[in-house]
């Protein structure tokens, strides 16, 4: 019996052919079936390379710069978050004894005693209020001053110099000039109050004004920024743009909501989003300023956090890297959310 195939049998032979070559080609540059990479882009990689070698190399001690101070300690801190590390179980020097570490890894414990405790949701709750009173209160202040230098005023350049000395002064410096103003005894707000015949306030030693004056502090050191930031953005604003709407009948109003607020939206988003993360962990204001008192009123998360590691005794090591993580943990997905609210309002950022 004979089995009609329906192929020559010339091209029988030659489809052997062609598929023998297609397994050397194959064998050649790898089969993306089985995962193996193919000489082209290993060849593409190298020839990406020594085109652009010279940006490798320059770019090369950043990267290792960045591994070395960020990548470390972030690994580091990550590890001993998930350990029981603290002071009695760390490794340590004394005097010519060298005592090894028998901290045990626990995984996640610290977090759960962390997100179970009231003590994180307190502080959470303080340090966003905290946070979005200082960024609002410093954007609102920037922006209109910096709208008012950008107009033509008999000495411009003295008000935008004075404006921006506090951003030169080291902030413990200011940080400890207010502390003087707000002494309740000797600072000269009470002495104005007292002249006035209205009496002092506990600014340092009441919860509430202790709160209020936090803010005080950190609003004055961050409005520099703002206006400087703000004043580039409405500079870079055509001045034809507010010609035509006056012409056209706008009054000052119609013009800022209209053209000024528009023309600064994507400036303001960026210095929003980094004022929130450096009010967010403003370590110095609130410790050099109140300690976190009185009692712990004025403590955020990241002098708290602080206060673990180096106050308190014995001092809890993976404790405070649970909190530094779950800080870092929390400032990320506040960037992802308002990224994704800028897309959607058609920023691209």
């Amino acid at each position: 019996m004979s089995v009609d195939t329906g192929q020559p049998v010339a091209e029988a032979v030659g489809g052997d052919d062609n598929s023998a070559r297609g397994r050397r080609r194959l064998a050649k540059q790898g089969d993306p079936r089985d995962g193996r990479p193919s000489r082209r882009s290993a060849r593409g990689l190298t020839t990406l390379f020594s085109r652009h070698w010279y940006a490798w190399a320059m770019i090369a001690p950043v990267v290792l710069v960045i591994a070395v101070i960020i990548g470390y300690p972030l690994g580091r801190g990550i590890f001993l978050s998930l350990t029981d590390a603290d002071e009695s179980n760390v490794s340590r020097t004394i005097g010519v004894n060298e005592i090894p570490a028998t901290y045990q890894f626990v995984g996640l414990e610290n977090y759960a005693d962390i997100l179970g405790d009231s003590v994180f949701w307190d502080r959470l709750g303080w340090t966003a209020l905290w946070t979005v009173g200082c960024v609002s209160v410093t954007f609102l202040i920037g922006l209109t001053l910096a709208n008012m230098l950008n107009r033509q005023v008999k000495g411009r350049s003295f008000y935008r110099i004075a404006m921006i000395v506090p951003w030169g002064i080291p902030a413990f410096v200011s940080v400890f000039a207010w502390k003087m103003l707000f002494n309740e005894k000797y600072g000269i707000l009470n002495k104005v109050l007292d002249g006035g015949g209205v009496e002092g306030v506990s600014w340092l030693s009441d919860p509430t004004w202790a709160k209020l004056a936090v803010i005080i502090v950190n609003v004055w050191l961050g409005v520099p920024f703002m206006i400087v930031a703000m004043l580039g953005a409405l500079q870079s604003i055509p001045d034809e743009l507010h010609e035509a709407a006056e012409m056209d009948g706008a009054n000052a109003w119609q013009r800022f909501v209209n053209i000024t607020l528009p023309g600064v939206r994507s400036v303001s988003s960026t210095v929003i989003l980094l004022s929130t993360i450096w009010t967010f962990n403003m370590f110095p204001v609130i410790y050099l300023l109140t300690r976190g008192g009185p009692g712990d009123s004025t403590e955020i998360l990241v002098t708290y956090a602080f206060r673990l590691s180096f106050v308190n005794s014995p001092r809890d090591f993976a404790t405070s890297a649970a909190w530094g993580v779950l800080i870092l943990l929390l400032l990320s997905l506040f960037t992802l959310i308002y990224r994704r609210a800028l897309r959607k309002q058609g920023e691209v950022w």
